[in-house]
């Protein structure tokens, strides 16, 4: 797992092996079995997590009591809740793994620390957030305007894993259909 971290900081910074030995030792992983939660809609977070392995699902609890699925993080994906403009700092979501999950665990009480031991880091976290966050951005516009076979569609190009990784419910829910639709359109298209 850690061959992973390390294709990250050469991705992203420009630290030398030496500086790069120095945060890997420095980071937590940690193992989460399926149907872990870590943390529930309303909590306030302490930590972030970046997916190693395995696959995490961001859900919500509706006014009618219903569960919606608004994604999904596979390894190589951040974990971040941006809740810093509201009082309580709770968050909006539930995040559970999906599957037996590896990931780094970053404490948000002790990112300054990090930070100011290891500049790079925050930088590397910024523009990594930064992309992502274009990312979300294009597909959030990309969904709004498509229909749910072009949804399922762009899944399938874009995140194929999914469909053998994730409850046929769960996808469905996240696509905004029904898991019979899904069905449908999953044997018109393949």
């Amino acid at each position: 797992m850690k061959d992973i971290l390390y294709k990250y900081l050469s991705r992203w910074t420009s630290l030398d092996q030496k500086d790069q030995q120095a945060i890997v030792n420095e980071i937590r992983t940690e193992e989460y079995p399926k149907g872990t939660a870590l943390f529930n809609q309303g909590d306030s977070p302490t930590a972030c997590y970046f997916i190693l392995k395995g696959c995490v699902r961001q859900y919500s609890i509706d006014e009618d009591g219903r569960e919606v699925t608004s994604n999904f993080y596979t390894e190589e994906q951040a974990i971040a809740i941006f809740n810093h403009h509201k009082p309580d700092k709770s968050s909006n979501y539930t995040f559970v793994c999906v599957e037996d999950s590896v990931m780094v665990v970053g404490d948000l009480d002790k990112e300054m620390d990090m930070y100011t031991k290891h500049p790079q880091l925050e930088s590397m976290t910024r523009r990594m957030m930064e992309e992502n966050f274009g990312q979300v951005q294009n597909e959030f516009a990309a969904f709004i305007a498509s229909s749910p076979e072009e949804r399922v569609k762009t899944l399938l190009n874009k995140r194929p894993s999914l469909i053998d990784r994730v409850p046929q419910h769960q996808l469905a829910s996240y696509l905004g259909i029904t898991p019979e639709s899904l069905s449908r359109i999953k044997k018109r298209i393949l």
